[in-house]
């Protein structure tokens, strides 16, 4: 226990200091914002590697292999086709329209209802997404850490949510685009070091492992044969593809480490080359999932019910070493905060950009709305924190894409229509159809399971999409009034 404090004061340390040096030479809205767009791109690319993988992705990926197999690589699979269309087709748009915030498009494109409602959406999605990967570090810290101290479980979601606000509320994505990079780094390198530690354990050669993997009967990748299942490949695949338009696309978190890139080629490039980082990283998470449940099977070892606690379990008992639980610490932590800090800077510019119209405003009036917004968030995010807490889920990562399917769909839609109609809409119209679009969804995935016993799974995203493109479509006229 006192080595896994010493840890997070260590790290937390360092992010500190980063912060401090990269606040220094700016505190401007500008650099909040876009990171006065010098970011390097390398540096981008690279930090925005932990800020998807985020600490479900390292707690969450090992453990569902022993419900799913290794079917989430078709997702994976698709991933990497969404980055070239958030690259080929986004990212040139976001950057033609100079946007601070990428729902001003909408604005530009509809008109203020539908920008207020693309925006609203961004934040439902985000404040509830980064509160459930929040949730799942701080149920890990109380379980394993602070239980044992009677600190109880809100304590440590505000002091998480404030320990990020500490280090972001100067230079916002300035400072994050570099706290990004040495996250990453350390995700990366412990997510190695546990895996050659568990070999170790299991004392195999190189063919060992391969054939270990391969032979397990949790490597199955690919489902084409049982179109009623979530995991069938097509589902998967297409839904990978559209889980990345909309949750880095059309995600303000995401777009907003894109745009602080000094032009659109160097953002281009970004994108490349972390979708393709991507995929082996995933597959790296997976296999160390089936080898920890073949380690668990040598020894005898009796596995948690729930899936996401297998990799917490070894690092935290001992079974790994005590070098493993120094680095799962730093690897979920770092994987965590990685992705809140961005996402409370994200929500900070779209409060300020899309509600309160703060470039309207002096820099100093604005910095100071900005620092209250920056604030209030935080405030929201601990209690959605506490609120998922008191809800729970079995699995967490699984939980997070139904959430997108629901609350990023009209975002797709909204895009959609834009994007590929010369048409515009009722732009008052819009709030309604967003609204009844997830809800219509939800009902018709009920009755599909009572009266087919088909689950919908992560194509809800498509058909939640489709629905307000069709909305939009029924409410429209040729006559476009702004062009795209």
């Amino acid at each position: 226990m006192n080595m896994i404090l010493i840890t997070i004061v260590c790290y937390f340390t360092t992010l500190l200091i980063i912060a401090r040096i990269t606040s220094k030479k700016s505190k401007s809205n500008a650099a909040f914002f876009k990171g006065e767009n010098k970011s390097p791109w390398f540096v981008v690319a690279f930090g925005m590697i932990g800020a998807s993988i985020s600490g479900v992705t390292f707690v969450s990926v090992p453990g569902m292999v022993r419900q799913f197999d290794m079917t989430y690589m078709q997702a994976v699979f698709g991933f990497f086709f969404g980055y070239l269309a958030v690259a080929l087709i986004l990212l040139p748009l976001y950057y033609r329209l100079h946007l601070t915030s990428i729902y001003e498009y909408l604005n530009t494109r509809f008109g203020p209802h539908t920008y207020k409602t693309g925006s609203f959406f961004f934040l439902l999605s985000r404040m509830l997404g980064t509160a459930v990967k929040l949730y799942l570090i701080c149920q890990i810290l109380y379980t394993f850490v602070f239980r044992g101290m009677n600190i109880p479980f809100w304590v440590i979601a505000v002091g998480s949510v404030a320990l990020v606000w500490i280090y972001t509320h100067k230079s916002g994505i300035k400072t994050i685009v570099w706290t990004d990079a040495l996250q990453t780094f350390c995700i990366v390198i412990t997510l190695i070091c546990i895996i050659f530690i568990t070999i170790h354990q299991l004392d195999l050669s190189f063919t060992g492992i391969v054939q270990t993997i391969s032979e397990d009967s949790h490597s199955r990748i690919f489902v084409f044969d049982d179109w009623a299942s979530r995991q069938n490949f097509f589902k998967q695949f297409f839904s990978g593809i559209f889980i990345v338009i909309v949750m880095t696309g059309l995600d303000q978190d995401m777009m907003q480490k894109n745009l602080s890139c000094r032009n659109l080629k160097e953002a281009q490039k970004n994108m490349y080359c972390y979708g393709f980082a991507f995929i082996p990283l995933n597959f790296l998470f997976l296999c160390l999932g089936i080898l920890l449940l073949v380690l668990a099977q040598k020894t005898g070892m009796t596995l948690p019910v729930v899936s996401d606690n297998i990799l917490p379990m070894f690092a935290a008992n001992g079974y790994l070493g005590e070098t493993v639980l120094v680095l799962f610490t730093i690897g979920v932590i770092a994987a965590a905060f990685s992705n809140s800090d961005s996402a409370l800077t994200a929500m900070t510019t779209s409060v300020c950009v899309d509600l309160l119209h703060i470039g309207k405003d002096t820099e100093e009036i604005a910095r100071h709305k900005r620092l209250k917004v920056h604030i209030l968030l935080s405030i929201l995010l601990a209690g959605f924190i506490c609120l998922v807490n008191m809800l729970n889920s079995k699995s967490v990562i699984d939980a997070i894409y139904i959430i997108a399917s629901y609350t990023y769909g009209p975002l797709l839609g909204m895009f959609a229509f834009g994007l590929f109609t010369h048409r515009t809409t009722k732009d008052k119209w819009v709030p309604a159809i967003a609204v009844v679009s997830p809800i219509f969804c939800y009902f018709i995935s009920l009755l599909f399971r009572l009266w087919w016993g088909y689950q919908f799974g992560y194509e809800l995203l498509m058909l939640n999409g489709a629905f307000t493109f069709i909305g939009m479509w029924v409410l429209s006229n040729k006559k476009m009034k702004i062009a795209s």
